[in-house]
């Protein structure tokens, strides 16, 4: 931030474009631009080319453009988020970053017409191992990679979800830094990362561990969970808890992430009784059992994971057992960074949109069918949580993003009923308080079709933008 310039110059209000006007009936005095009026109406603001703010001292922050403020208790009015506010500040003060990125939202760059398209027939199959809701188109991870970075850099995310933008980035040639809280996400990322050079040699793996896991003593299932039953046949469910479990034991992430890709479905290569495939709910009611008995049937692993190894197969890449990775299972409060990062690219997780919990616990329960572990991503919950992760990640970048280097953040952005929540506003926000060397300078909106949602009613997310930051 900066102060107003009192001789009118360069970008700023001078004064006398600021003397003597006022707000809610009262004057605006030059020498201490102190205000103190609350509550103020709801109104688009006259400063900077109108679209910035009036700040005050010790109380609140005024919005442009939605009708949203903020009260004395720092939290804006139809707007459930609190915003980070300095203890005192001054008419006129103006963001650079905000005001980039409010310039950049009045006209954002166009997605390319690719985006939109479907790539389940062209991406890797590596890309298809287990579903993951939410994740990022690989193309446009292909695509971010590939402008903002080159061969030999070391390109990181923070919040790998399904891997999609470490394995874009592997197998371009980057080195890869990539963490996650999530178990299923540690899964997926080494999976994709270390999966066997050649389709004869993860055949043989999984020979081998199929084997051991049949040898294996039966698990009771009076001690499994109901709902969890409710979801096989008693012999299925034997072999999957025990295939699961070795493939733990030996760390082959690259197995368990294809059995946990066939874990449900109503389809004959699945493992469970009919269901949706990426949220795991029964469809007895449009599936009966009288009806359709052999959907109820014993439903062996052994053919079903061989021929999911053989779908991950059908495109896989030329070489990536020589790239350089690392994952590392943790939030980005307690995640320690690389000190010389060439390019960030990440998506945080979608806040009170998606329930990474619910939405996937059936395959968090085979992860950790002892309920140790909290199923969910606290970030995509809690209002707190997940600007503390934002102001967590744009210092951590601060610090170790190299100079002219990039960091991309891929933002989803929200309709909840009457309210505009745009996360991509709060996270320019937290950059320009936290982060102030790193300057906005491209902002993308891709919005997503109906046919790429989870949810087909079509509320929640409803566009991606895509906010570029390099460091001056």
């Amino acid at each position: 931030m900066f102060p107003i310039k009192k001789d009118g110059t360069g970008n700023n209000w001078g004064k006398g474009q600021v003397e003597g006007r006022t707000l809610n009936g009262t004057k605006i005095n030059w020498d201490t631009r102190e205000i103190g009026i609350s509550p103020v109406p709801k109104h688009r603001l006259w400063l900077l080319i109108e679209v910035f703010t009036i700040e005050w001292y010790n109380n609140v922050y005024i919005y442009e453009g939605d009708s949203t403020y903020m009260s004395g208790s720092n939290t804006l009015c139809n707007y459930p988020y609190p915003i980070y506010v300095s203890s005192k500040l001054y008419v006129g003060q103006i963001a650079s970053t905000l005001l980039d990125y409010e310039r950049l939202l009045s006209n954002p760059g166009i997605a390319p017409i690719h985006w939109k398209d479907s790539c389940i027939g062209s991406e890797l199959s590596l890309h298809q191992l287990s579903p993951y809701i939410g994740k990022l188109k690989s193309c446009i991870a292909s695509d971010l990679v590939d402008k903002y970075s080159k061969r030999g850099d070391l390109v990181i995310d923070p919040f790998s979800g399904s891997g999609t933008i470490a394995l874009e980035a592997a197998i371009k040639g980057r080195r890869v830094f990539v963490a996650d809280i999530s178990p299923y996400s540690k899964v997926l990322s080494k999976a994709k990362l270390s999966a066997p050079s050649s389709l004869g040699r993860a055949l043989d793996r999984a020979d081998r561990v199929l084997e051991y896991a049949e040898k294996r003593k039966n698990p009771d299932l009076r001690i499994v969970p109901s709902w969890v039953r409710k979801f096989f046949n008693s012999k299925t469910l034997k072999e999957a808890i025990k295939f699961s479990l070795v493939c733990q034991e030996l760390d082959e992430n690259f197995l368990l992430a294809c059995f946990l890709g066939i874990l449900h479905h109503q389809r004959p290569g699945f493992l469970s009784y009919p269901s949706s495939h990426l949220v795991p709910y029964l469809r007895n009611k449009k599936f009966p059992c009288k009806n359709y008995p052999e959907l109820y049937q014993y439903r062996s692993l052994r053919p079903r994971i061989m021929a999911k190894i053989k779908r991950a197969y059908r495109r896989f890449p030329a070489d990536i057992s020589s790239s350089s990775w690392e994952f590392r299972q943790s939030s980005i409060q307690h995640l320690s960074l690389p000190n010389s990062i060439d390019c960030i690219i990440t998506s945080p997780p979608y806040m009170n949109t998606l329930n990474y919990g619910r939405d996937n616990r059936l395959r968090l329960w085979f992860l950790d069918p002892c309920g140790k572990r909290k199923v969910d991503n606290p970030v995509t919950q809690s209002q707190e949580v997940f600007q503390s992760a934002i102001v967590t990640m744009a210092k951590k970048i601060e610090s170790a993003l190299k100079s002219y280097k990039y960091c991309i953040i891929v933002v989803g952005e929200t309709a909840l009923q009457h309210k505009r929540i745009l996360l991509s506003r709060i996270i320019c926000r937290i950059f320009n308080d936290f982060a102030p060397s790193l300057r906005l300078i491209s902002l993308i909106r891709d919005d997503i079709p109906d046919i790429r949602r989870a949810r087909k009613d079509c509320r929640g997310t409803k566009a991606e933008h895509i906010l570029v930051f390099r460091k001056i």
